[in-house]
């Protein structure tokens, strides 16, 4: 049963990925929230040099696949993202609040291993993390006005990719804060497959809900006398 939920678990995060470069390239815009995406490639290239320099394992070599990919989001993220902010905020802001983001990520993912050892480490602020992207999704969706740079691919991938993992640790292995934490992600993980489907089904809706409002109805006089 491990095995399959790890495989399940690899597969799933991996199709997230890739889904995510596919639809940042062609809608021109990044695909997982940025906070997210910098915890997320803080934690892979951290295990995966870990794993790799202490011995060649499947899980390493997974987490270097990931963090590969990881790297292309990113570079959605700088190359298309400054169109997601404000105006007053320039290019070069933009580049350097980024850089402070993704460094400060890389800042407390070691203070988890220095807090809680690398095991617990690597699972806390793994499913920490992948809580709040569930939130940053929902809120991606909602900044957005609808499914640019989403899918629906991504939503059930990444719900797949979560559920795996907490069956296995946090009722196989029996560890309540995890366990506790991957139910959070399915609540939050269901409300946004639930929005993109919706969204897939009424695409008009944002559009509707952007339309001006109709100006008050001003009658000429003598014009209902003429129309009847």
């Amino acid at each position: 049963m491990e095995p399959f939920l790890t495989v399940v678990s690899g597969l799933a995060w991996t199709i997230v990925y890739i889904a995510a470069i596919r639809v940042g390239f062609r809608h021109k815009t990044y695909a997982i929230p940025m906070a997210a995406l910098a915890l997320n490639l803080a934690w892979e290239t951290t295990y995966a040099v870990r794993d790799l320099t202490a011995a060649v394992s499947p899980q390493g070599v997974i987490n270097a696949v990931w963090a590969l990919a990881d790297l292309v989001i990113v570079y959605t993220f700088f190359a298309f993202g400054r169109a997601e902010f404000p105006r007053f905020v320039t290019r070069a802001m933009f580049v350097v609040f980024g850089a402070v983001v993704f460094g400060a990520s890389y800042v407390v993912q070691w203070m988890f291993i220095a807090e809680y050892g690398e095991l617990d480490a690597a699972r806390y602020s793994a499913f920490l993390q992948n809580l709040l992207m569930s939130g940053l999704f929902i809120a991606m969706f909602v900044a957005r006005r609808g499914l640019r740079g989403q899918t629906l691919t991504i939503a059930v991938a990444k719900c797949l990719g979560t559920l795996a993992p907490t069956i296995l640790i946090g009722a196989i292995r029996d560890v309540p804060f995890i366990l506790g934490l991957g139910i959070l992600c399915g609540v939050f993980d269901l409300v946004y497959i639930g929005l993109v489907v919706w969204a897939k089904r009424h695409p008009d809706a944002f559009a509707a809900a952007d339309a001006p409002a109709p100006g008050p109805v001003i009658e000429i006089p003598g014009q209902r006398a003429a129309a009847a």
